[in-house]
């Protein structure tokens, strides 16, 4: 999927954010969603936000994105030029780059994180120190799943060429090195993967 990958080369505009500010942010807290194409962390989300869609407590920030919108994600699409403005106008909390393109998440967590709601957003593993460094309550939860079963999903789906399939599946094998605090296997019921990763969500501070 589209934050697991390494970040490429980052402008010096990109990389204001790795600033740690004066005063961690909070009382809220920051959950962190990583893991492997085909992991289903789009389908898990989805699952818990219908689950807690009436509860203003949680928030689930949608992203801008410069590809075109999926079916299976809710992300803003905008071309390279309108993402590089928003970066000069300091409106993402955090972004980075992924196969190709740039993905960002909006400043206005930082309100809602403030006014001490809890933010779930499905980020790249390169983003994680940034954000540690930013927020007082950082949770990041891996998506997982067997590599069988990550097989099946990534060349199931037809969603791009065999070898960039190939490539997406020997890319996590990497993610397996990233430091997470909680990890839910999401190769069974999806049901039972959701109900674990509400649970997460739900614990306080």
């Amino acid at each position: 999927m589209d934050g697991e990958t390494d970040v490429s080369l980052r402008s010096q505009e990109d990389r204001r954010e790795d600033r740690a500010p004066e005063e961690l942010i909070g009382p809220g807290r920051l959950i962190l969603v990583v893991g492997p194409s085909g992991a289903g962390k789009d389908s898990v989300l989805r699952g818990a936000r219908d689950r807690l869609a009436h509860d203003a407590r949680y928030v689930f920030p949608r992203r801008s994105v410069t590809r075109p919108p999926s079916a299976d994600e809710d992300n803003l699409s905008l071309n390279e030029d309108a993402f590089v403005a928003l970066i000069d106008a300091d409106a993402f909390a955090l972004h980075w780059r992924a196969h190709g393109h740039r993905y960002g998440v909006p400043r206005a967590i930082d309100t809602a994180i403030a006014r001490g709601a809890t933010v779930i957003c499905n980020v790249s593993r390169t983003v994680l120190d940034t954000a540690r460094l930013r927020y007082q309550h950082v949770t990041v939860v891996g998506i997982t799943a067997s590599r069988d079963v990550l097989a099946a999903r990534i060349f199931g789906r037809a969603r791009e060429s065999e070898d960039e399939a190939t490539k997406r599946l020997d890319r996590a094998a990497a993610l397996r090195s990233v430091r997470v605090d909680v990890e839910i296997d999401n190769g069974g019921a999806l049901d039972d993967a959701v109900t674990a990763f509400v649970a997460v969500v739900a614990r306080p501070n």
